[in-house]
């Protein structure tokens, strides 16, 4: 099978494709947010740019992957803090034995399994499950009204519900549904897959289900199930990132990809949330803003013989800061992008964006939040509109540490800007 080896926002170099390579990879455009461009005087070769996605796709005869700029253990901390793990949850990729870079997909199997064996060593986890059968003998309770309604008083068997104490517990279901999502995909390491075959044979006796990419359940840990956290958050991620058989029309393809921008923002919503002391109630993610919402303008328009209609543009920041008993004042308003820039680069879309909503919800400033560069802390002054647009910057790949220290400076910047939008409040 041939692979494509591609790095996250960087140019290849003139890869030849076929006829039939080239309509699977625009089929698949979307999907990798893939640019593919044809080599200037060179007949059937291409210049193939990706965009934020990383991962991999087996395409059948054809491999791609996307290899990320972070290192894998990093890319992997940031989804797993995005998607709710505690911090402390950090993932270093093992030893692997093949010569070669790894992919993000073939470091995910031994991680995974390296995980398992470790979880595994304390004793397989067990619980107690609620179960609902008809049995020839009582166990538990009898279920009285449906013994009458199923069975019109015949004594067996009998309609009982009990609980079972048993290892088909959702922390081990996670963990056997991401062995088998991973063992779906072409992997080139002997190791990865007789670790993967390591854990399903272990937990041969758990039910295999799958889970929607995203409604991927979550658990919680206690001293009785801590042992399981970090092979459970490495599942949770396979699951939500690992697709099967996705793509259009007659592309179809297996992999795992992961869209940095979403994670980048993600992470940064709920570092800051965190860093803040909020809920999601009062520091929601874009998709959970209150039901009013944001808009920009509203346009009142007329038609012969109709009632005038009202258009309103919404908009959806990443950060918001709502306050009051239904989240009708919003103090803080601000962005976060997946970009590296410069001191003097800053995207002027990316500033409208920002002055757009601090115009709509009527605060003195916002703050935009890039992934690294070398710019210094940035202030923008609007004239006229006397709005004070913020510009910081998140080294993603410096240690955990200073990582961290960074989160928390954000949310002294976010507090000092809530500060000046209650002192506006209040004046007005």
């Amino acid at each position: 099978m041939r692979t494509i080896n591609l790095t996250e926002w960087e140019s290849s170099r003139p890869i030849s494709l076929s006829a039939g390579e080239l309509a699977v990879l625009v089929g698949l455009r979307d999907e990798l947010k893939l640019t593919i461009e044809p080599a200037g005087g060179l007949e059937g070769e291409y210049i193939l740019r990706p965009g934020s996605t990383v991962g991999a796709l087996d395409l059948g005869g054809l491999s791609v992957a996307i290899h990320p700029k972070l290192p894998i253990g990093r890319v992997l901390y940031l989804a797993s803090w995005a998607m709710g793990s505690p911090r402390t949850v950090t993932f270093r990729p093992e030893s692997f034995d093949f010569k070669s870079e790894p992919t993000l997909v073939e470091a995910l199997a031994p991680m995974l399994a390296h995980a398992a064996r470790r979880a595994f060593a304390h004793g397989l986890l067990h619980g107690y499950r609620t179960e609902q059968e008809a049995l020839t003998t009582v166990r538990g309770r009898i279920r009285v009204n449906e013994q009458v309604r199923r069975r019109f008083g015949v004594p067996i068997p009998v309609e009982v519900r009990y609980d079972d104490f048993t290892d088909d517990i959702p922390p081990n279901r996670l963990v056997k549904a991401a062995a088998h999502r991973l063992s779906r995909l072409r992997l080139r390491s002997p190791r990865s897959r007789r670790g993967l075959g390591f854990i399903r044979a272990t937990l041969d006796n758990v039910n295999l289900v799958e889970f929607p990419l995203n409604a991927v359940p979550d658990v919680r840990f206690d001293r009785l199930n801590e042992h399981y956290r970090e092979v459970v958050t490495l599942a949770r991620l396979i699951l939500r990132y690992t697709s099967i058989e996705t793509g259009r029309g007659r592309v179809r393809a297996n992999g795992f990809l992961m869209d940095m921008n979403v994670v980048f923002q993600e992470f940064v919503t709920r570092a800051l949330r965190e860093e803040l002391g909020l809920t999601e109630w009062t520091f929601p993610s874009d998709g959970k803003l209150p039901r009013r919402g944001i808009f920009l303008a509203k346009h009142h328009r007329k038609r012969p013989n109709h009632r005038g209609t009202v258009d309103t543009i919404a908009l959806k920041p990443d950060l918001s800061w709502w306050e009051g008993p239904d989240r009708q004042t919003c103090t803080f308003v601000g962005d976060a992008k997946y970009k590296r820039v410069e001191k003097e680069q800053v995207p002027n879309a990316d500033l409208y964006q920002l002055l757009a909503y601090t115009t709509a919800l009527d605060l003195p400033g916002g703050l935009l939040i890039y992934a690294k560069g070398e710019a210094e802390n940035v202030v923008h002054h609007v004239r006229h509109a006397r709005k004070q647009l913020e510009i910081a910057t998140l080294d993603l790949s410096g240690s955990i540490d200073n990582l961290k220290a960074d989160i928390g400076k954000l949310a002294k910047r976010v507090r000092v800007l809530r500060h000046s939008a209650l002192k506006l409040h209040q004046a007005a």
